[in-house]
């Protein structure tokens, strides 16, 4: 395709200054250590995901309340996750969703999972992202694409997220040309499946692609059986500590 750059030779800086925006951890009562871990200060987190039960739930949890809260005090912005099942879900579900998450939660943002990327779905997504924009007042909106959209998207959204996947295919990924009329603070790389030795090659593509936000684990997707993003990495300490420093090539 044209319009994609090989990794190898994307045009973008590698003194991207990197962070962490968590696509999700498992429950707050399954995984303690994950959610414990998020508020240690000095954590170079963009931003955390709250996913209750795909979604906001049917009622308050004060377990995620909590969780939520805690992350707040600690400056950490905390986004809603709201599925769009790549355009199937109506409009008012969706409102109605991020209504409980404010409601309950108190979050400062959202992320819309599973967003379409074509051009004809656009002015529905615009439509609901000004909406959560006027219920939001101020906040953070990601597009959870997962590839490259349409390049109107990147208009419509603070941050969209351009990858996610397994290493496999991250490691031979392509960028679209147009990402380079935009600085690297409004795209997103989610991937799985990362071994510890490949680990600064994934922060080198990432910055070679022009990403400052990624979440990357060594978890795997069990061939579609599990949720890689339910645990932290098994590396997350020295991931912490290369993205915190800045390291680079």
């Amino acid at each position: 395709m044209p319009y994609l750059t090989s990794a190898a030779t994307g045009a973008a800086s590698t003194d991207i200054r990197l962070g962490f925006g968590v696509p999700g951890y498992a429950h707050p009562l399954v995984a303690p250590l994950e959610w414990g871990e998020l508020a240690r200060p000095g954590t170079p987190l963009h931003w955390v995901v709250l996913n209750v039960a795909d979604g906001p739930g049917t009622r308050s949890d004060p377990h995620c309340l909590e969780a939520a809260g805690r992350l707040r005090n600690a400056g950490v912005r905390v986004l809603g996750h709201l599925d769009m099942t790549h355009g199937a879900r109506a409009f008012g579900e969706l409102i109605t969703e991020a209504q409980r998450y404010l409601d309950w939660y108190r979050v400062d943002g959202f992320l819309l999972d599973d967003c379409p990327t074509g051009r004809t779905a656009l002015p529905e997504v615009r439509r609901t992202v000004t909406t959560l924009r006027a219920l939001l007042g101020e906040g953070h909106i990601v597009l959870g694409h997962g590839g490259h959209p349409y390049p109107g998207y990147a208009e419509t959204a603070d941050q969209l997220v351009t990858f996610a996947g397994p290493w496999s295919d991250y490691r031979w990924s392509q960028v679209a040309e147009w990402t380079a009329e935009y600085p690297p603070e409004r795209f997103c790389h989610f991937v799985h499946g990362v071994p510890r030795g490949h680990l600064e090659e994934a922060l080198r593509i990432a910055r070679w692609q022009g990403a400052s936000t990624i979440y990357f684990t060594d978890r795997t997707d069990d061939g579609g059986r599990t949720d890689p993003w339910a645990s932290m990495p098994g590396y997350w300490d020295e991931i912490v500590s290369r993205v915190g420093t800045g390291v680079s090539e």
